[in-house]
């Protein structure tokens, strides 16, 4: 398996309490408790139950007022069940990885990858592929994909995102200017096998959804595995 981000060692707790967003308690194994950074501003849906397994970063010498950052929880408590990676920070470089090491075939041979670039009303896409021999520039819009609610299923997203609905109409545009447009789905979990929008949860993101694939947007998702070492590639899976 391939090992996209490495760890340094992390600490495993039990989760107390997600709140204001971004702040975590944390319950070390030697019952002291500590306040984590919690790098994800979306509602983590099925992630937050009290005494869930958490992952956490310790960040020495940090003049940062939290000396922690949650990296993963357990889906449940149960034994067996995958780490699922909560740190947003990641997806972008993890792909952008995934795509160097030849690992995502519909977005190889590309010569150049670029971050952050500018386009579209005020927008950055999150990676630019240029420099392919045959296929125009790629713009490459990530999502970090959490939620899984029947076995097997991905989904996203786990609450509104007007953000990501504007991402996709933006995304239309350039493909119908003649560029390509692929939104690669992120799911830091490896214990599904397929992906699908998650309608219920944002109506007008699944219409946005639709609109693009219409206009020939591409959409891909990639399963990765969490453990305490990193993040590793695990598999492309089918999108509904």
């Amino acid at each position: 398996m391939n090992q996209l981000i490495a760890f340094d060692a992390l600490i495993q707790g039990r989760l107390i309490a997600r709140y204001k967003r971004f702040f975590a308690d944390i319950e070390l194994p030697d019952g002291a408790r500590i306040t984590a950074h919690c790098p994800n501003p979306g509602k983590m849906l099925g992630l937050l139950t009290p005494g869930a397994p958490a992952l956490v970063t310790r960040l020495p010498g940090s003049k940062r007022k939290l000396g922690y950052r949650l990296e993963a929880l357990r889906a449940e408590a149960a034994f067996g069940a995958p780490w699922v990676g909560v740190n947003t920070q990641w997806p972008n470089r993890m792909i952008a990885h995934a795509i160097e090491a030849g690992l995502i075939p519909p977005l190889s041979g590309y010569a150049h990858l670029r971050p952050e670039v500018a386009y579209g009303a005020g927008s950055r896409i999150d990676l630019l592929a240029s420099g392919h021999a045959d296929l125009p520039d790629a713009y490459i819009e990530v999502k970090n994909v959490h939620l899984s609610r029947q076995p097997g299923l991905a989904e996203f997203p786990d609450c509104v995102t007007a953000r990501g609905a504007k991402h996709l109409s933006e995304l239309a545009q350039m493909a119908d200017a003649g560029h390509r447009a692929v939104v690669v789905f992120c799911i830091q979990r490896d214990d599904v096998a397929a992906f699908d929008i998650a309608r219920d949860c944002d109506p007008a993101f699944s219409r946005a959804f639709d609109a693009a694939r219409l206009a020939g947007v591409e959409f891909l998702a990639l399963s990765f595995q969490v453990s305490p070492a990193g993040i590793a590639f695990a598999r492309g899976v089918s999108v509904a």
